[in-house]
């Protein structure tokens, strides 16, 4: 390998096989773990050695540890489904907590430089708007709990071990390599699968929830960059838009980007937060070059573009929901139609 050797979890996957590239664009030795739960082979860029298997499968972690020496781990394999999450709680502890686990200690034994993670604006919950790195999470659903308790322990290797890390916030990101059959997850590429294949969008409750909906290339060139910024070591950042847009909105925004007009259905709302969306003054500080956010048109018709490319793919229903009471009954129709 030509410079320090990285370990990239989840990099087959949407975020993590953009922030593969760009560490391969800049020069360093990526190795890729991903199981293909969520993510393809083909995204894999060039030049990144791609393993398939189980980011908390500990034989395989040491290994690889004890062949590449690697000096920096960039954490992105996880089950990010916030609502989910409710149902799957086994599932969720065991892909997004106990796994982070396995690779923090293989960082810990194997003295690797720094560990980034990717965490989730989930850990705030229903905390105060706009919401900033200063608040204290009080997340509301398992996933952003297993995100928080990775924060938490992660300031712990550190205390305890000498471990550099930083973690991003992103929130609500879309863009090329998006899974577009996962129907749990992603409103975007739920919208534009929806209508590839000549269904109404489906929209929880009345529409009127908002998000800042994040382009990848606000999200991706930070984290990558990340070890190379001494200023970011032991810090949290937001990252991603600025703009918080109701989904309802939303809609009519991929309908225009993907030049095809369908209905909208109204589902019963789901019980989660109504408005979230954060400030990013703290990652602009200490990461200057990342500029103003992609605005929502362009990054949707971007989108929207390679989506026709690939084509409507089929969605998956979850195998293995733990617990089926209070289901949104749309969820419940998957599990039935499986």
């Amino acid at each position: 390998m030509s410079r320090e050797a990285v370990l990239v979890t989840g990099g087959a996957g949407f975020i993590g096989s953009h922030v593969a590239r760009h560490l391969v664009e800049r020069g360093y030795g990526v190795v890729v773990v991903d199981d293909l739960s969520g993510g393809f082979v083909e995204n894999v860029p060039a030049g990144a050695e791609f393993v398939a298997g189980d980011a908390g499968d500990v034989g395989l972690i040491e290994g690889l540890f004890e062949r590449h020496r690697f000096r920096h781990v960039f954490h992105l394999a996880a089950y990010a489904a916030e609502g989910l999450s409710h149902f799957i709680r086994g599932f969720n502890y065991r892909n997004n907590l106990l796994a982070s686990v396995t690779l923090i200690n293989a960082a810990v034994r194997h003295q690797a430089a720094t560990f980034v993670f990717t965490s989730s604006i989930a850990v705030y919950g229903r905390n105060q708007l706009p919401m900033s790195e200063d608040l204290v999470p009080a997340p509301e659903d398992p996933y952003g709990i297993s995100k928080y308790a990775v924060e938490l322990d992660l300031r712990a290797a550190h205390e305890m071990f000498g471990l550099d890390w930083v973690v991003f916030r992103p929130h609500n990101v879309y863009g090329v390599n998006q899974n577009l059959g996962d129907p749990y997850r992603n409103v975007i590429g739920i919208f534009m699968n929806q209508i590839m294949q000549g269904k109404p969008l489906t929209i929880f409750g009345d529409g009127t929830q908002t998000r800042a909906f994040s382009h990848i290339d606000d999200v991706a060139p930070v984290i990558a960059r990340s070890i190379e910024v001494p200023a970011a070591a032991g810090k949290v950042f937001n990252v991603g838009a600025d703009q918080p847009v109701s989904v309802g909105d939303l809609a009519r925004a991929v309908m225009r980007a993907m030049g095809k007009e369908v209905p909208v259905t109204h589902l019963p709302a789901r019980n989660e937060v109504v408005h979230a969306y954060a400030t990013h003054a703290r990652v602009r500080e200490v990461f200057p070059e990342a500029g103003a956010p992609v605005p929502l048109e362009r990054g949707l018709a971007g989108m929207a573009a390679w989506a026709w490319k690939v084509g409507a793919r089929q969605g998956k229903p979850f195998a293995g929901v733990e617990v089926e009471r209070n289901l949104p009954p749309s969820w419940k129709a998957l599990l039935t139609r499986s």
